[in-house]
């Protein structure tokens, strides 16, 4: 390879109407290895009369071979404009030109007129007009120009000219297409003219990019044929976007990256529109049907991973409020020997209860999972978080009775000034703990795991009725130990306080803000009437009925999917300067794909080296793109 280096075969190279350089660039990459020598293109010069897009050209190349130069005749620059030029004004002659080539005939010619005239995206009455008339002959005049510098000053022609263009140059300029065959004919070329080149198949790229190309072979420098380049698979759009910074990150992305920020009704129309689909779907949409609803973002209501890191900690601390923190799974909760294994036991309602004992919830089981849960109450009333899980958002309102604000934490080890009996049940086989002042369950072994309970109660021992049977004998015993004296009653009822899921009025001030705001306990609501109008301009993300999100393309994008380079020769994210993002999306635009001209370029310079090889003809599979070619029919004699 590094002999290789040493022996580097420059083929020069010149570009007409060249814009921001994507065929420039593309060139530029092309090389062939050949006959122990590497084969590339040298850039003479790149010729434009836009001075923004010639400062643009050098940046996206990293070379400065830009030349600013109105390729213009006098007419034609009097019918584009409307006016006379400035006195300071004059016209390109050949001498300019060679001037522009250094003095040197290039080996590959690239011309990329200006296609907005010979466009279907032009009414034809408009494209017919003097004016656009003036700017479609600089297809002609640019070449006529070129060729009469070289063959002045140089005394020869350029050995391949590629012209680039629209496919409906084929109608629209039909009679320019006519004279350029002629002239091209005339100086000895055989020429290849064609409105089917994808150039998305030569570039392997993300899109489907038909194009005109002219392709002309001087024969005399080049007798051997130029081959057509290996088509390549198209890339889907996905693919060329999954790598690229997230749409709106300006930092990583630059400038060009913003997202549009188009109408409300546009952003509407984008959702409704079938992926593949275009606004004749729009036709097809079911819209009595249709409705925009929020969707939590990720994070809402979630338990934390004791395990992972925490989300983000917002202002808005409480489940289902934000995205943030606010629940966790906390696994210290540890089984301390010798307590009763009722403790703070969960009855479930379709199961029957155990045995109902005179103490609290602490120390028997007598809790339940009631089903019958107040429909007014936040979501995430007594809530408990995961201790493994990271942790829900933090929010103001943070008590158990409003967001879940509590958790399982498996810390439960003694910790000073706490007995060591508390809530210890004995063990009947052994001694009993020391008996002490405090009588309550709380404070000493006061409980004894008792085996001589069997066959020694009432059936309806601590028993709880059921509301919907009927009630079993009354008895003397007054105590529920004695008898079912204890009644499941649904009767239990909780009026919501003042304001509770209260809306507030836009125009009228707030109701007192108070500490425990949530709109279960207080109006905390309002009544916003800020909804986009149809006409407002702006960035919303709104999701797809197939799940997705219709968003514009940015104009980074575009250039990616032109195959621009992610970043400039100076390191910075690939940008335009001096331009409005509009013009910049009208230079991309008109672009010529880098990777289809390197393609391209490969085939030219394979040519080349052939041809500084002697060798003439060679057995290939690869398609001829430009052979000898002869005017005369051949007629087949039976």
């Amino acid at each position: 390879m590094n002999a290789l280096l040493n022996n580097i075969e420059y083929k020069t190279s010149a570009y007409l109407f060249a814009g921001v350089g994507g065929a420039t660039a593309g060139a530029m990459r092309s090389q062939v290895e050949y006959g122990g020598k590497l084969y590339k293109f040298k850039v003479l010069c790149a010729i434009d009369s836009d001075p923004v897009a010639c400062r643009n050209h050098d940046l996206i190349t990293g070379e400065d071979t830009s030349v600013c130069m109105d390729l213009f005749e006098r007419w034609q620059y009097t019918a584009w404009h409307g006016h006379e030029p400035s006195e300071e004004w004059r016209e390109a002659t050949a001498w300019d030109i060679w001037q522009a080539f250094k003095e040197q005939v290039p080996f590959f010619l690239f011309l990329s007129p200006p296609c907005k005239g010979l466009s279907g995206l032009l009414p034809a009455g408009k494209a017919a007009s003097d004016k656009y008339q003036a700017l479609n002959y600089l297809t002609v005049h640019g070449l006529e120009l070129t060729l009469r510098a070289c063959l002045e000053y140089g005394g020869s022609v350029p050995a391949i000219i590629q012209l680039e263009n629209v496919p409906r140059i084929t109608s629209r300029g039909k009679h320019l297409l006519a004279k350029i065959k002629k002239l091209l004919k005339k100086h000895g070329y055989a020429v290849s003219i064609r409105a089917d080149h994808n150039l998305g198949e030569i570039g392997g790229l993300g899109q489907n990019r038909v194009r005109f190309l002219i392709l002309a072979r001087h024969e005399a420098q080049l007798p051997n044929v130029i081959y057509y380049p290996v088509k390549k698979a198209l890339r889907s759009i996905g693919n060329v976007l999954a790598d690229l910074p997230e749409p709106g990150d300006i930092v990583a992305g630059g400038p060009l990256h913003k997202l549009p920020r188009l109408q409300w009704k546009t952003w509407m129309r984008l959702a409704l529109i079938p992926a593949g689909g275009d606004w004749r779907d729009l036709n097809k949409v079911d819209w009595e049907n249709l409705r925009v609803v929020h969707e939590p973002r990720r994070g809402a209501y979630e338990v934390a991973d004791w395990n992972k890191p925490s989300r983000a900690v917002t202002s808005t601390a409480g489940p289902g409020r934000s995205n943030g923190v606010a629940a966790v799974s906390d696994p210290r909760l540890t089984k301390r020997e010798g307590r009763h294994p009722g403790v703070y036991r969960i009855v479930p309602a379709d199961e029957p209860a155990p045995c109902v004992t005179g103490t609290r919830f602490g120390s028997g089981a007598i809790a339940v999972a009631d089903p019958r849960v107040n429909t007014k109450l936040h979501p995430d009333s007594y809530g408990v978080q995961d201790w493994d899980a990271t942790a829900k958002t933090v929010r103001s309102a943070n008590r158990i009775m409003q967001a879940a604000g509590s958790v399982s934490d498996p810390r439960v080890p003694d910790r000073p000034g706490r007995y060591t009996d508390q809530f210890r049940v004995q063990s009947a086989e052994g001694p009993a703990a020391t008996v002490t002042g405090s009588t309550d369950v709380q404070n000493g072994a006061q409980l004894i795991a008792d085996p001589n309970v069997s066959g020694q109660y009432h059936d309806g021992a601590y028993r709880v009725s059921d509301w919907e049977n009927a009630s079993p004998t009354v008895t003397t015993g007054g105590v529920s130990a004695g008898q079912g004296k204890v009644i499941a009653d649904p009767r239990i009822k909780s009026a919501p306080r003042a304001d509770t899921m209260g809306v507030l009025d836009w125009n009228q001030p707030s109701k007192t803000v108070i500490g425990s705001a949530d709109v279960h306990a207080a109006a905390v609501a309002v009544a916003d009437p800020r909804i986009p109008a149809d006409n407002e301009r702006g960035v919303w993300t709104i999701i797809s009925t197939d799940g997705t999100w219709h968003r514009p393309l940015t104009t980074y994008e575009l250039a990616m999917i032109q195959s621009f380079p992610q970043r400039l020769p100076d390191g910075r994210p690939f940008q335009l300067e001096g331009c409005s993002d509009a013009k910049a999306r009208e230079y991309i635009g008109n672009a010529v794909p880098p990777d289809a001209q390197e393609e391209m370029g490969n085939v030219l310079l394979l040519a080349a080296a052939e041809a500084e090889a002697g060798i003439s003809f060679t057995l290939s599979w690869d398609s001829v793109w430009v052979a000898p070619v002869t005017d005369e029919i051949t007629a087949i004699i039976h």
